[in-house]
């Protein structure tokens, strides 16, 4: 029994190491406003599963991930210039700190596409993604893109270039985990999501160098193979993907103009939200059966919050929840006139983004070739080409097994890695 005990002590022990491992794209900050956790952001309808990399590069899900051909119900109004920032939780709903593990090194990048309708499904894979941001090995402090993370709240920033035209976009950051690359068979692991955005005005650029995801990379490219074990590290390390696009070098073949967003908006009448869903007022009550039917109406709104609940959790459904409750006392007190106000029971504004700490582009991911032999702890803004200058601020479930690495599996865990069955 003991043993049993101890087993199942390890297990847990490889459990929370697996789930502190892994990463997802939660929310976004648009010149360090918060879009609020979920919203506009195209997220795995496995919410067990969502901090899991992709599985295989030349799956659909390289362009948005798991379930990333569906589209959400908001899309986000950006200006065109405008500072994106993308938060990392290795826990989705926030219920731990951290954004992804220490093992788990490598570049990161941010991608743009231009849709016809950012809330249109089956738009993601495919020709015309075009990268705006890009971060691989910083030879001066001795860190990859993703170390950075860490100390920076998870926040990843990009700018949206000036000159692209209006209309609807995808925005994906993209991480690349390179801890089980060199492997047999190779695994380098993708995290990724899409933001949904509309640029109301801008410029008229198409931007060149567009590439399709997937097909922007395979098992030969030699990023994906990399070692980042090897010392001294062989650099530069390999640059894959398109250059990016910081604008004013595109083709001009877009007449410039302004537009009107009509998709995604948010709801007339919603008061609060959690994710894609929207509470709305229940309708007004003078009398104990109308009263009573306005509660209704509001637990209908709190089965439905609960049911649409995606990775980032359920905080905004309990509120309507303790909500619903409060219009329970009334009717029950026969204070049948209602509903009563729900503002004791919606959340704080959501806090803006700390500048100080985000991650941006300083460059192409090839680096210089000389390693540095020590890792200084780096938390601040670096200059980036593009510019990106801005903002950040916030936050897994998981099952597998504990014996090997890698979202293939079968390979043995080194030291410093996790160990799961998803690397």
């Amino acid at each position: 029994m003991h043993s049993l005990t101890a087993l199942f002590v390890l297990l847990a022990a490889g459990l929370a190491q697996q789930i502190n491992a892994h990463t997802t794209f939660t929310n976004f900050f648009v010149d360090s406003v918060n879009q609020g956790d979920g919203v506009a952001v195209r997220m795995s309808n496995n919410n067990a599963q969502a901090t899991f990399p992709i599985p295989n590069v030349t799956s659909p899900d390289m362009a948005c991930g798991v379930n990333g051909e569906h589209g959400v119900s908001r899309i986000a109004p950006v200006k065109a210039g405008s500072t994106l920032v993308f938060e990392w939780r290795s826990s989705p709903d926030g219920s731990r700190s951290g954004s992804i593990d220490i093992s788990h090194k490598g570049p990161c990048a941010v991608y743009m596409k231009k849709v016809d309708n950012s809330v249109a499904s089956n738009n993601a894979a495919g020709p015309g993604w075009f990268k705006i941001m890009e971060e691989g090995y910083d030879s001066e402090a001795g860190k990859w893109c993703t170390e950075k993370l860490i100390p920076n709240d998870g926040h990843l920033a990009a700018k949206v270039p000036k000159d692209l035209a209006a209309g609807y976009y995808l925005v994906r950051p993209e991480l690349l985990a390179l801890h089980a690359a060199a492997s047999t068979p190779p695994d380098p692991q993708f995290y990724v999501g899409c933001a949904q955005i509309f640029i109301p005005s801008g410029g008229s650029a198409n931007p060149p160098n567009t590439v399709s995801i997937p097909g922007y990379v395979n098992l030969s490219t030699p990023a994906m193979t990399y070692n980042i074990w090897q010392k001294p590290l062989k650099l530069p390390f390999p640059d894959f993907g398109p250059q990016v696009y910081g604008g004013g070098n595109s083709k001009r073949e877009v007449i410039a103009r302004d537009m009107t967003q009509t998709f995604g908006l948010k709801p007339e009448g919603c008061v609060m939200t959690n994710g894609d869903w929207c509470g709305f007022m229940p309708p007004k009550s003078t009398d104990q059966n109308s009263c009573w039917n306005s509660a209704k109406n509001c637990w209908n709104q709190t089965d439905a919050c609960y049911k649409s609940a995606g990775p980032t959790g359920s905080k905004n459904c309990k509120n309507w929840e303790n909500y619903c409750h409060s219009m329970n006392d009334a009717c029950s007190s026969g204070s049948y006139n209602g509903p009563p106000s729900p503002s004791k029971f919606i959340p704080a504004p959501l806090k803006k983004l700390d500048p100080s700490k985000v991650v941006t582009g300083a460059g192409p991911m090839q680096s210089s070739s000389v390693a540095s032999e020590s890792s200084t702890s780096v938390s601040s803004v670096h200059s980036s080409t593009p510019t990106s200058t801005s903002s950040a601020t916030d936050q897994s479930m998981e099952n597998g097994s504990i014996s090997t690495c890698g979202s293939n599996g079968g390979q043995n865990c080194k030291t410093g890695m996790c160990c799961s069955a998803q690397g």
